[in-house]
């Protein structure tokens, strides 16, 4: 019965502390956009092809890769 003194108040304590952490989270913008990162992995964002064949690197057979 004793230690319930003591758990109270803590889980009382812990829970603002949650709170305080998630309002934060919140107000600082951590969940304004959720869907762009999934969007922009999804992307490909490749380079150019190039503009001439000494561009292009060949292996050993002479076939471009």
């Amino acid at each position: 019965m004793e230690s319930l003194y003591i758990l109270v108040p803590l889980s009382v304590v812990l829970v603002f502390v949650i709170g305080i952490i998630f309002w934060w989270s919140l107000r600082s913008g951590q969940y304004d956009d959720m869907e762009g990162p999934a969007y922009r992995m999804l992307m490909d964002d490749r380079d150019p092809p190039p503009k001439d064949a000494s561009d292009v690197e060949r292996d050993d057979t002479g076939r471009t890769e």
